[in-house]
């Protein structure tokens, strides 16, 4: 079975950790052991990921050394994170394959992602990304003084007032609509090659006529898994996220898995708001989306990526 796997951010980085070399290394070794698990078993893998939390360290680094070095724009940082995590990925999944006596060649695809540059979401940017800062701090960064509403314009970036009185930037998350490598990833995985392509939703880019440029903003990971689906012709999606399966009343005395879900149910509970759009929200609408075009999707925990595959964990979404 064609496969794309679409590891959450706890595959890479745990929650609490700070984020060196060293422990997203291990972290990634444990992952690539699960996912060796999928190859044995006969499985053809095409892996992507969450770059979160790598992105923001970066912004992070940049507002410390910014009166060292030019910042970069965010398409770039996601770029640049795409490479550094899928090194981390192929290199260890090539030692735990070879482990195995498995042969398997392991490579990387720094993904371009196309959307319209005049998607609505330009308009109404509400992805946070990097650091928070303080009133104080980003006058002085940017020299212009703080509005009274809860949005600061600074040239093209916006800040949004956030908890504590802090602000945060945000930046728009459209639709994507084509990977701009897709063929090259489809002769990759026919010739036996596990790759790892569109990390953290693949580097945005628009048209400007036949031209590509790179522009600043996020494309949701889960939206790019499910086109990333199609376009490799995959017969199914797993996300693997924290928790074992999708549950109803998350957090309340009522909570309680699923084990399956329609499209038209899914999306039902979508717009009754079951499923946050901050959290489990994007998984959901993007199994949903390959469910309904014939393939199978699954979210469940890493741990469970074997049993979740085979139909024994997590939440199966099967067309009617």
């Amino acid at each position: 079975m064609r496969v794309v796997v679409a590891l959450g951010g706890n595959a890479i980085l745990r929650k609490g950790a700070r984020g060196s070399a060293e422990e997203q290394r291990d972290t990634v070794r444990s992952a690539c052991a699960q996912l060796t698990d999928l190859v044995e078993t006969g499985h053809e893998l095409i892996l992507t990921h969450g770059n979160g939390p790598q992105v923001g360290r970066l912004l992070i680094q940049q507002r410390a050394a910014a009166h060292e070095v030019p910042a970069m724009p965010l398409d770039l940082l996601g770029a640049q994170t795409q490479g550094m995590l899928g090194v981390l990925l192929q290199q260890q999944l090539g030692n735990e394959l070879r482990a195995r006596g498995l042969e398997r060649p392991v490579v990387t695809v720094v993904t371009q992602v196309l959307v319209d540059a005049h998607d609505p979401a330009f308009d109404a940017p509400d992805k946070p990304v990097g650091p928070h800062y303080t009133e104080t701090e980003l006058e002085f960064l940017t020299a212009t003084a703080a509005p009274a509403g809860e949005l600061w314009t600074v040239g093209r970036a916006v800040f949004r007032k956030v908890e504590g009185g802090l602000w945060r930037r945000v930046v728009a998350s459209p639709q994507p609509l084509d990977i701009m490598e897709a063929v090259a990833i489809r002769a990759l995985v026919g010739a036996g090659v596990i790759t790892v392509c569109a990390g953290g939703g693949g580097m945005p880019v628009a048209l400007s006529g036949r031209a590509l440029a790179g522009v600043e903003a996020v494309i949701d990971k889960d939206r790019t898994a499910a086109l990333l689906t199609r376009l490799v012709e995959a017969d199914a999606l797993l996300v693997l996220t924290d928790v074992d399966a999708v549950r109803l009343g998350y957090g309340t005395p009522e909570e309680r898995p699923i084990d399956e879900l329609s499209p038209e149910d899914a999306r039902k509970l979508l717009a009754d708001g079951e499923f946050p759009a901050g959290s489990m929200g994007p998984k959901v609408s993007a199994a949903a989306d390959v469910a309904a075009r014939g393939a199978v999707a699954v979210i469940s925990s890493l741990a469970c990526a074997a049993d979740a595959l085979a139909g024994r964990a997590g939440t199966r979404f099967v067309a009617p």
